[in-house]
């Protein structure tokens, strides 16, 4: 097969060869390598990529993959980080529209049939990095297969090994994973990955946020074990009684069939409350194991029980030794409308949190997340939704450690679509009810939940935002509820169809409704419970009013309280010449037109992290119902 520039523009082409998604769990080849969180399976490729920078498709340097090609022109570009820092292309900050508005017409593309002005394949607006990788294998992933993880690149890339075309991707923050074991060497491979900041994923990605392009999160190889656990799907369940266990699990291998699958369940102390072994096959069901008196998983007790799982050979040698820590928790909505963990109230004092650096945009560190989570727990804060995509992997396992409330959002926002200038007109909608927009934003649910689903923390899976609604919304709903029971389903932009409510979201969602306007709903016999997904809009000197719906928690059990919009100023830090300071800067701060200026600044802190005086308001009123 061959790479083909029209996938660009065609909405029904979003992956290419990837591997299909799947856990985030980690292995090890050994105790040691646990004790030491280092796996020799695991090689990775972060650091300085060799570059070339093209504002459109057509100055590209087109065969810059081919094994001979001459790259000692080439700049050099850290990896991860955001092309756009590395000063290359213009900053620009935008909430609703697209970034081409005013420049180019350009239109949804229903399908390749349809002629449409402003493709991406021949746009001059489509800017195009170059990357070039040159690396020997470890010697540890010599023999072995061996795949390649992107964590994250935006928006559309293409990847070539050796001079092979190996896969196309898109949905630029979840996992894109390729199979290299066909034209791998042990030494001096030549990786190439051409990456696009426009496809018709475009449309998909309209989040409220600087516009950059690049591989911005980190790059990997993968060693596969002769026998691999490629998937893990882990179901545990509470008894009724709320005291009791269950543990669930299917586990699906690649490789050898042959040998004996050692699994383990210990509590916080190390004592063993399960254990099993069994013969290894291609899947491997634990079901229905009950565990008595269970410690239940909440915000103030976050407590994870250790899984150790062990891969054997035939002759008894360790091939592979996977640790995934989990809770037990039971979230339910009750005959009286209310949402309950573990058989009691739940009430959310969230935010929503973009991945944000001041230095970094978003190619954030594992520093910066810890940091967040501190202040999580400084202020009272239980809660985060991952506006308006799934965060790095590592947020998610410190979610679970630390207590917090997860809506796990899809990567999926096209408010540019039907929002225009402040109207709504959703006439060219998408993904909306068009068959051609439909599996490309069913694999970002299943993305979404195949990488996540095991963790204790997430409560909600939420299909996205401001992407009004229609029957491939409905879809993404209904592939939630068929592949899991123990989570809630969250959407707001119902409630511009309510045609559509009975297959669309557990939770009634309105943002920023109102105090007055968010009792009238709870008391007129709701259907649903009431989240506020967005509210108390932090930006300039706001925040105030925030006790007007702190009351209603204590008026209205079927309120769930809400995450405020947002956690934290999207502003780069940048040195001014003409006061020799280094200041920060908001939309509009870099020339860029059009723009939607310092409304890029309305998080509780500021970008380098420091609170702002409403930090003190919420750490209030989150307080009165910890």
């Amino acid at each position: 097969m061959k790479a083909n520039l029209s996938w660009l523009d065609d909405p029904e082409v979003f992956r290419v060869n990837q591997v299909p998604a799947h856990s985030d769990h980690p292995y090890f080849k050994n105790y040691r390598e646990w004790q030491k969180q280092t796996s020799s399976f695991v090689q990775s490729l972060n650091g300085n990529w060799r570059f070339n920078f093209s504002p459109n498709p057509q100055t590209r340097p087109v065969d810059f993959f081919k094994t001979d090609f001459d790259s000692s022109s080439f700049d050099q570009i850290p990896v991860p980080s955001e092309i756009e820092l590395n000063n290359y292309a213009q900053n620009q900050y935008i909430n609703t529209l697209f970034p081409w508005e005013g420049k180019i017409y350009r239109r949804p593309t229903y399908s390749l049939k349809q002629k449409v002005a402003g493709s991406f394949s021949q746009a001059k607006d489509n800017t195009v990095g170059s990357y070039i990788k040159h690396f020997d294998l470890n010697p540890a992933l010599q023999g072995r297969n061996v795949h390649i993880v992107f964590e994250g690149v935006e928006r559309a890339m293409y990847v070539w090994l050796n001079g092979h075309f190996v896969g196309y991707a898109e949905d630029s923050f979840t996992p894109s994973e390729f199979d290299l074991t066909p034209y791998i060497k042990d030494k001096n491979n030549i990786l190439a990955v051409e990456v696009f900041k426009h496809s018709t994923a475009s449309f998909l990605e309209d989040q409220d946020m600087f516009r950059f392009s690049g591989i911005f999160r980190s790059v990997e190889l993968l060693g596969l074990p002769e026998t691999h656990l490629v998937d893990l799907d882990l179901k545990p369940e509470v008894t009724d009684n709320y005291q009791d266990g269950i543990f669930n699990a299917q586990l699906h291998f690649t490789g050898k069939n042959v040998g004996s699958v050692h699994l383990f369940v210990e509590d916080i102390n190390g004592k063993t409350l399960l254990k099993q072994k069994v013969k290894l096959a291609s899947t491997v069901k634990i079901e229905n194991e009950l565990l008595k008196n269970v410690h239940l998983w909440d915000n103030h007790d976050p407590y994870l029980y250790q899984l150790i799982i062990e891969v054997h050979a035939e002759n008894g040698d360790l091939l592979e030794l996977i640790p995934y820590q989990f809770g037990f928790r039971k979230v339910e909505i009750n005959a009286d409308k209310v949402v309950l963990l573990n058989g009691h109230r739940l009430i959310i004092n969230g935010v929503n949190r973009h991945e944000w650096d001041m230095k970094r945009g978003r190619a954030i560190t594992l520093t910066d997340m810890k940091q967040d989570i501190n202040t999580f727990k400084e202020n009272n804060i239980n809660a985060v939704r991952t506006c308006h995509y799934p965060n790095q992997i590592p947020w998610y396992y410190l979610c679970d450690q630390n207590g917090i409330y997860v809506m796990a959002e899809n990567n999926l926002e096209s408010h540019g679509t039907w929002q225009k200038m402040g109207q709504i007109e959703p006439s060219d909608n998408v993904p909306g009810s068009i068959p051609e927009w439909r599996e490309a934003v069913i694999d970002r649910a299943r993305s979404n939940y195949e990488t996540f689903k095991n963790h204790t923390a997430i409560l909600f899976w939420s299909l996205g935002n401001e992407s009004y609604a229609g029957k491939n919304i409905a879809a993404m709903n209904k592939f939630y509820k068929s592949h899991d029971h123990s989570r809630l389903t969250h959407y707001e932009g119902v409630v511009h169809t309510p045609e559509l409510k009975e297959q669309i979201s557990d939770l009634e969602s309105w943002m920023y409704l109102p105090p007055k306007d968010v009792e009238a709903y709870l008391k007129d016999k709701p259907q649903k419970p009431f989240v506020e997904c967005e509210y108390m809009h932090d930006m300039g000197n706001s925040d105030g009013g925030m006790g007007s719906y702190i009351k209603l928690l204590d008026q209205y059990p079927q309120y769930l309280g809400g995450f405020i919009w947002d956690f934290i100023d999207q502003a780069l830090l940048v040195h001014d010449l003409i006061s020799g300071q280094d200041v920060l800067r908001y939309g509009g701060d870099f020339d860029d037109r059009h723009s939607d200026y310092e409304f890029s600044g309305d998080g509780l802190m500021f970008a380098d992290r420091t609170p702002k005086p409403a930090m003190q308001e919420v750490k209030y009123y989150y307080g009165l119902h910890k």
